[in-house]
Formats: C-alpha cells, sequence, structure tokens
C-alpha cells in the first residue's frame, strides 16, 4: 500500500457499533437488530437500533433509526449502511432510495432481506456471517417467533394465534 492510499475499512469495527445498538435494543425489550452510518473514512455518522416493540411504532427498523439519526445529508452516495442483520424489503428500498454506496451485513442467515436487490442495483454488499449476529437473532427467534413474525410482515397461520 502506498503512502497515500487511505487504509482500509473495518468492517468488523464498524459492526460492533451496530451490535451494541442490537443488545441495547434487546435490553430494552425490543427485537435485537442494530446498525450504524459511516461515511467513506470509516468515521461514525450515526447508530440505532429496532424500536418497533417499544415504540409501538412499526417504522423504526434498526436502519430507519440510524438514518433518523443521521440527520439531513447533502449526499448519502459516499455513506456505509452497517447493520446486523440483512435489511428487510423496507430497509432496502431505504438504501437504494437514496443511493448509499455499500451495506455491510452481520448476518444473513436469520433472514435475507434484499441483499440480491441491493446486489443487482450495483450497491456493494458486504456480509461478514457474524456468529454473534447469528445467535442474538436465531435465540430472539426462538424465544420470540409472534414478535419477529409481525416485525417481518408475515401473517400469523390460522389457529396458531
Amino acid at each position: 500500500m502506498s503512502a497515500n492510499a487511505p487504509a482500509p475499512l473495518n468492517y468488523g469495527a464498524m459492526l460492533d457499533a451496530a451490535l451494541a445498538e442490537a443488545r441495547l435494543g434487546l435490553a430494552e425489550g425490543g427485537i435485537p437488530i442494530g446498525a450504524a452510518i459511516f461515511n467513506s473514512k470509516g468515521l461514525l455518522i450515526s447508530s440505532g437500533h429496532n424500536r418497533r416493540v417499544q415504540q409501538n411504532d412499526p417504522s423504526i427498523h434498526g436502519e430507519t433509526d440510524a438514518f433518523r439519526r443521521a440527520g439531513r445529508q447533502t449526499s448519502y452516495r459516499d455513506l456505509i449502511m452497517v447493520t446486523t442483520l440483512a435489511p428487510c424489503w423496507y430497509c432496502s428500498g431505504l438504501v437504494r432510495q437514496f443511493g448509499f454506496r455499500a451495506v455491510v451485513v452481520g448476518e444473513s442467515r436469520n433472514f435475507q432481506g434484499g441483499i440480491e436487490w441491493l446486489r443487482e442495483a450495483g450497491i456493494e454488499v458486504i456480509d461478514l456471517d457474524s456468529p454473534d449476529c447469528i445467535a442474538l437473532l436465531g435465540d430472539y427467534i426462538r424465544l420470540n417467533p409472534a414478535v419477529w413474525n409481525e416485525d417481518i410482515g408475515e401473517l400469523p397461520v390460522a389457529g396458531s394465534e
């Protein structure tokens, strides 16, 4: 690497910010999904977590919370969305609408969301396949399947309510 080349981004450290938010959401009684927004140099712009249970608001996913907390930006083209879970269609739409250049995903085993749709749009998607993220949400889903299905828009099977 030349002396003038930028240092490579530390995606693991960036994910740590989102993971801290996910754990905070769980401690508040919510769904453990966190997100953080970084600039192209790896500096934290904002972070947030899923608050739909805590605030009784289905629009407050981790990514939307981080997005709102970032405030107005002149451009999103050089920003990186980091999230503990592959973003759902709603949050993938936010990433595409505002032109984020990249999404760092903690994991996509528990939920695939819209990551292939993002890739098709030319957005770089980096899936870290984090064991911590996989376990955190996987445990939550096993203990709270109804809340999880509500979060991803899955209707309950007739007679299972």
